[in-house]
């Protein structure tokens, strides 16, 4: 079940603990893409927070929002690129998008094979989608402070085994959320120094939140026949035809 879309600009946009939540996950994200000059960057779900570092240099940015989240307009002060859609049909063509963020999105889908597939279809050959969710052996997870406490987390096997039934190929995964999901001002203090600390703490199990990015397999294309011409072939049958011709001329 989506989360009310109010409720989550109220997180990440007036609440200290939410923004030092979306500064920590976008970090990591400009890391795997320092680059998308002339890409169509997307986001579905509640992405948009991580979306604003790349409003400048990509050729197009969009926010998609799900129906039963609901839609606000981003960004502030600028044109809007928000867009309400349904779930598994987006307003996209197939193959258009160049990197897509998927945040609050996959765990909280009602159908997330039919999610996956959508993702499938919008990713353009070459294209890489970068899943943000709740990690089930984090703490995040289990805590309803957060958006990261609703819906289905995941460990790092059950996201890549889902990814990989849907021919997705992982190409990295990390963590990121290791200060505790509390608005106490002590915590606040030290969320920077815990993130830089966490990177050398074992990701599967310290981290909030399990970041991993993908890239659209495409099968390598197959031509009918053998794949190879065989060097000697046997010739065990080539007198049947012939004997049976003599055959058919004698009796005539």
């Amino acid at each position: 079940m989506h989360l009310d879309v109010l409720d989550l600009r109220n997180f990440y946009y007036r609440e200290t603990l939410g923004r030092n939540t979306q500064k920590a996950i976008r970090n990591e994200l400009v890391k795997l893409w320092p680059n998308v000059k002339g890409q169509t960057v997307v986001g579905f779900g509640f992405a948009v927070p991580l979306l604003r570092p790349f409003l400048t240099e990509a050729r197009r940015v969009i926010g998609l929002m799900p129906g039963p989240q609901g839609v606000m307009p981003w960004p502030s002060g600028g044109k809007n690129v928000a867009v309400l859609c349904e779930e598994t049909l987006w307003p996209i063509e197939t193959g258009q998008i160049d990197r897509l963020v998927v945040m609050h999105g996959l765990e909280t889908s009602e159908n997330p094979s039919a999610l996956l597939d959508e993702i499938w279809r919008t990713l353009g050959p070459g294209g890489k989608v970068v899943f943000v969710v709740p990690n089930r052996a984090g703490v995040w997870s289990r805590s309803d402070k957060t958006p990261f406490g609703y819906g289905r987390p995941y460990s790092l096997g059950q996201l890549e085994a889902q990814l990989r039934r849907h021919e997705f190929v992982v190409e990295k995964a990390m963590s990121a959320l290791y200060q505790p999901p509390s608005q106490s001002a002590m915590w606040r203090r030290v969320s920077g120094a815990l993130e830089k600390l966490g990177h050398y703490l074992p990701f599967v199990t310290a981290g909030g939140v399990l970041i991993v990015e993908a890239s659209k397999h495409l099968a390598a294309p197959t031509r009918p026949g053998l794949s190879e011409r065989v060097s000697k072939p046997l010739h065990a049958l080539e007198g049947i035809a012939g004997t049976a011709a003599e055959s058919a001329r004698e009796q005539s």
